[in-house]
């Protein structure tokens, strides 16, 4: 290491670092450089002091300032409410049928709805409603089990489907199979006249037809049209809640008519507001093209 000393050619002291018979300048920083430094150095102390900085055992330096970006967001919050309470106002005083004549209501139903939704029914039905097979079923369709007219929608969105609520939709399928009121080869019969039905096939001479009309009609009324009175899909298309090929439809028919499943829905009333539900209810009303 070369000792500290003049260069001739700089006129500047060196360091006393030398590589390679090249020896270091010992220049110093710019002075603009030095106080843009020594100003973050304040700026930070002071901003240590006022704002929210340090972490203790139990909880954290508040801040001369107080500042808290909780405080922002519950006055954002606050705000959002304010702005939407005119609109909610106007929802909760009148009919869902009038909502949906009113093109600013319908809108702000439209996409309020789709956020309730999506809180609340997206984690059965899927987000659009798009169901799913074997367990929940599509709303993005137009085949509305307990009726698909917007008073129907937000009955069944209300009360739900067997459950507890008192006004909760319930219906329920008899075992054929497990009670004994049809032996298995005329479950397989009417298992067999459902699904050419459903196809749209021919349904002439098929045993499983006289076996229908005398145990089926009464729910599913004549031609498996179905019956929202009473929550009874209709058969006679090719919409499924558990799908599959004919064969795989054929045995869940079995298995439905032997020992059927009922699936359940909650009441969303004991959960959501009446404005919330009106939401709801033009939402996934629009999702089927509603009825």
């Amino acid at each position: 290491m070369a000792s500290m000393e003049k260069d001739s050619v700089s006129g500047q002291y060196t360091t006393g670092h030398e590589w390679d018979g090249i020896r270091e300048l010992n220049t110093p920083l710019p002075k603009w450089w030095v106080y843009v430094f020594w100003a973050t150095v304040i700026w930070s102390i002071a901003y240590w002091v006022a704002m929210p900085a340090w972490p203790t055992i139990n909880d954290y330096s508040r801040g001369v300032l107080g500042y808290a970006s909780r405080n922002e967001l519950e006055s954002d919050i606050k705000a959002q409410k304010q702005a939407r309470s005119k609109f909610e106002a106007k929802i909760a005083a009148i009919s869902v049928d009038d909502v949906v004549k009113d093109k600013d209501l319908r809108n702000f139903a439209m996409t309020g709805g789709k956020v309730l939704f999506n809180d609340n029914c997206a984690p059965c039905h899927g987000t659009g409603g798009v169901g799913a097979p074997g367990a929940y079923p599509n709303l993005a369709d137009d085949e509305w089990i307990w009726g698909g007219e917007l008073a129907d929608l937000k009955q069944t969105i209300s009360f739900g489907v067997r459950n507890t609520n008192e006004n909760s939709r319930q219906s329920e399928m008899p075992k054929f199979g497990a009670d004994g009121l049809l032996t298995a080869e005329q479950i397989n019969q009417v298992a067999d006249y459902v699904v050419a039905l459903s196809s749209k096939g021919s349904t002439a001479g098929l045993p499983g037809e006289a076996i229908f009309a005398e145990q089926c009609v009464v729910c599913h009324q004549d031609g498996g049209v179905g019956s929202k009175d009473v929550g009874s899909p209709a058969l006679n298309n090719n919409i499924w809640l558990f799908k599959g090929s004919k064969e795989q439809v054929k045995q869940v028919v079995i298995n439905q008519v032997t020992n059927p499943q009922h699936g359940s829905m909650p009441a969303w009333s004991e959960r959501l507001d009446e404005t919330s539900i009106k939401m709801l209810t033009v939402y996934v009303h629009s999702l089927g093209g509603g009825k």
